[in-house]
């Protein structure tokens, strides 16, 4: 393949295959089993088309991840990864969607339904910019192509695959999220909060005698608005991933059939996001002793679990793997791409916390659609990411990311 190549033969199936992916309702539920295993065949068997070698790992039952390696024949150099999910967060209700969740369906453009932007085009894409440069010819290295699982829960899959001996042999990763054309250098990371709430169970005729998880709860809200104004001062705003935020998610307390009960529990749930450089434990323990003086007023008492935490991470832009990513994007597109930060984590935060592995993250879909009724990706979109995968793999790997002629 020709530097500055930006035909490929097998857009067209890449997109065939996003449309056979979304029609797979793998939606990650808690304690869900088999989520990924239908798309996971899926993929096992276009990896046997291909005859690429790869490995399948039962992280959890019916979650499997599948890793295939794919040797480039060109000599010695660098291992590349593309890495993606195929699990999708829970469609809704369905009469906030127009077109069918799982249809596929192509119109004006777009290809609709759950997980077509996050992050099945991705996979798509990914697989087939890899088989591109694969039918090319030789390229030194090799391109590690990693399907994982669980990213929309706890990340299983990530924390897996970070803990095996090929993850040490990795020497980049581009992560195929979709962030709608922004190489993504960083990102955000999160701390998810739960505070239960202890107090006293009354009357509602008579509060006095009882001590309310409820008002406790509404002083505690009242006091992470000044926990994010102290934060943000604190660690300023990051020129792509914004500041941190405090945002409480759940509030709970009381029984909706007993209103004349004051109970004697509840439940704050935090949804904390930070950017690079924030000191998780010195913004855990701000939360904690606010929380615990909002609460202390009612004689409500706290108790705080830390649910998840996940880092805010940086790769500089100057690194190898992002500026071949920025190569592959100019070859396609004419221009440079511009930089950004992904707003919430994705498995690129596990690969670099657990396993040190640098990361980017760049691929299909809108930045903000992911999620949403009527969920959709441009069909041209599925067609560019294909082809600007293979150009920044082959700068990646040959080492010229500078518009040069690749050897």
């Amino acid at each position: 393949m020709r530097s500055g190549s930006t035909a490929l033969p097998e857009t067209d199936a890449a997109v065939a295959f996003t449309r056979a992916l979304v029609r797979l309702r793998t939606v990650n539920t808690a304690g869900a089993t088999e989520v990924e295993r239908p798309a996971a065949e899926l993929v096992q068997g276009l990896f046997d088309e291909f005859g690429w070698k790869y490995e399948v790992v039962a992280v959890a039952p019916g979650r499997p991840n599948t890793v295939a390696v794919i040797e480039g024949g060109g000599g010695d150099g660098p291992t590349l990864m593309f890495e993606g999910h195929i699990d999708v967060v829970t469609e809704g209700d369905t009469a906030d969607w127009t077109v069918d969740p799982y249809g596929a369906e192509i119109r004006d453009g777009k290809l609709w339904g759950r997980g077509s932007a996050d992050m099945k085009s991705g996979v798509a894409a990914m697989i087939y910019g890899v088989r591109a440069l694969q039918l090319a010819g030789p390229f030194p290295g090799r391109i590690v192509v990693g399907v994982l699982c669980d990213e929309e829960g706890l990340m299983l899959g990530a924390k897996a695959f970070a803990a095996s001996p090929l993850a040490g042999e990795v020497d980049g990763v581009i992560v195929c999220e979709p962030e709608g054309y922004e190489v993504c250098t960083s990102a955000r990371g999160g701390i998810r909060l739960r505070l239960d709430l202890h107090g006293v169970m009354a009357h509602g005729a008579m509060p006095q005698e009882g001590r309310s998880p409820i008002v406790a709860g509404a002083r505690i809200v009242e006091a992470l608005a000044g926990v994010q104004e102290w934060a943000e001062e604190r660690y300023g705003e990051h020129p792509h991933a914004g500041r941190v935020t405090v945002t409480p998610t759940v509030l709970l307390g009381g029984d909706p059939d007993q209103l004349n009960v004051i109970p004697a529990h509840g439940v704050v749930g935090i949804d904390v996001r930070t950017i690079p450089g924030t000191d998780h434990a010195e913004l855990i323990a701000r939360v904690r002793e606010s929380a615990e003086r909002a609460a202390a007023g009612v004689g409500v008492t706290v108790a705080v679990t830390v649910v998840d935490d996940r880092p805010a991470i940086e790769i500089p832009e100057d690194h190898p793997v992002v500026a071949a990513l920025v190569e592959g994007h100019r070859q396609v597109h004419g221009e440079a791409p511009p930089f950004g930060a992904v707003p919430g984590t994705t498995d690129g935060t596990i690969l670099t916390r657990d396993a040190g592995l640098p990361t980017v993250v760049y691929g299909p879909g809108g930045k903000w659609i992911a999620h949403q009724a009527d969920e959709y990706v441009e069909v041209r979109e599925i067609e560019e990411y294909t082809r600007v995968y293979a150009a920044a793999a082959q700068a990646f790997l040959t080492g010229r990311t500078d518009g040069g002629e690749a050897r």
